[in-house]
């Protein structure tokens, strides 16, 4: 995947909004004012940082060369992903899990407007 079709693919979860709150060198993606994923425009080799739980990032950077402690952001929730290096399917699952482990943590009133139930809308 390149860039832009990381972003066209983020950008299709519902309530996802985009800006550049750091420069012009990134592009933070959010749900509800919450970052959940930033990509990185500039880099020697394309990454990406997504959040996901401590125990997950450990699990991924164990198994991954290509996932590291994420560049200034929390590095026990954070991690960098080199998108390069990763199948689509791979990619896709994990920038879902990040969007909704940040929508899992918003208030249930705000929540419901994605959820239906069990079932995201």
């Amino acid at each position: 995947m390149d860039i832009e079709q990381i972003r066209e693919y983020t950008l299709t979860f519902p309530g996802v909004t985009e800006d550049m709150p750091f420069g012009e060198d990134f592009v933070v993606f959010r749900i509800e004012g919450k970052i959940f994923m930033c990509l990185v425009l500039e880099a020697d080799e394309p990454r990406l940082a997504i959040k996901l739980s401590p125990e997950r990032n450990e699990e991924l950077r164990a198994l991954f060369d290509g996932i590291t402690p994420a560049w200034h952001w929390n590095k026990k929730h954070w991690s960098d992903i080199y998108y390069g290096r990763f199948q689509e399917e791979q990619l896709h699952g994990w920038l879902r899990e990040s969007y909704e482990l940040v929508l899992s943590k918003l208030p249930k009133a705000v929540r419901t407007k994605y959820y239906t139930g069990e079932k995201r809308l």
